[in-house]
């Protein structure tokens, strides 16, 4: 059994909350650690992300030039996916976790 941590996204948001952002590889299963969403506009901006069609992070509100973090620890089976979006692409989300497969 191989695990590996690693980055699972690094990208700039989508206005499309629906935009898949990683999704599990088959025969594998991940764990996300932690996100972390930094706003780098000058006014606020919102961001939606969901685990599995489920959200965890439902429309919250990011203050201009902030990051918000997000510390967890969630479990997903192969072919889930991570989905999410803001109201901005100013908005960046990174998340990491770790891949066993």
């Amino acid at each position: 059994m191989a695990t590996t941590t690693k980055a699972l996204s690094r990208a700039a948001a989508t206005t499309n909350t629906a935009t898949t952002l990683y999704t599990v590889p088959g025969s594998t299963t991940t764990i996300v650690s932690n996100i972390v969403v930094s706003n780098t506009a000058a006014t606020s901006s919102t961001v939606t992300i969901s685990l599995d069609g489920v959200n965890l992070i439902p429309t919250t509100s990011i203050a201009a030039n902030t990051v918000a973090m997000f510390d967890l620890k969630q479990v997903l089976a192969a072919t889930k996916i991570i989905a999410g979006g803001a109201s901005t692409t100013a908005v960046l989300i990174h998340i990491s976790g770790v891949e066993i497969s």
